[in-house]
């Protein structure tokens, strides 16, 4: 079972998580909340664990398909649900821009494959009510 321990680092809401790797990650709060801005707000994590998590399948699909992929980026957007508590993610955006000798319909493909099926994040997101819209844009190199 995966670990993650947590400890504070700076002022009262400066944290950095550790796994059992060692991997650390900063955590705060805003300043206007009495953070320091040390870190990732926890729930900005969540998107960035969403672009990971779909980062890895896209690539490992498209690479077994003998695709070219020479740069790979992708931009998240999420808006959260307004005067409640807790304040969920509603709407996320992404974008997928792969870079390379691409197909586009097969980076499509992944991207769907990713989203619908494979990515853990983007199930845990959706079945917490958020709606997930994508859009692939393949680049040349």
């Amino acid at each position: 079972m995966p670990k993650i321990e947590l400890s504070r680092v700076k002022g009262d809401f400066g944290f950095e998580a550790k796994d059992e790797n060692g991997h650390v990650v900063r955590m705060d709060s805003s300043p206007e909340s009495g953070g320091w801005d040390f870190g990732v707000r926890p729930m900005q994590m969540l998107l960035m664990g969403l672009a990971g998590c779909s980062a890895i399948d896209v690539i490992a699909i498209l690479k077994k398909q003998r695709q070219e992929i020479k740069d790979y980026k992708m931009v998240v957007h999420g808006d959260r649900e307004a005067g409640k508590e807790p304040s969920l993610w509603k709407d996320i955006n992404i974008e997928f821009h792969l870079y390379g000798n691409i197909d586009e319909d097969k980076a499509v493909k992944a991207a769907e494959l990713s989203l619908n099926k494979y990515c853990s994040v983007a199930a845990t997101l959706g079945k917490a009510g958020a709606d997930i819209k994508w859009r692939v844009f393949v680049h040349s190199a």
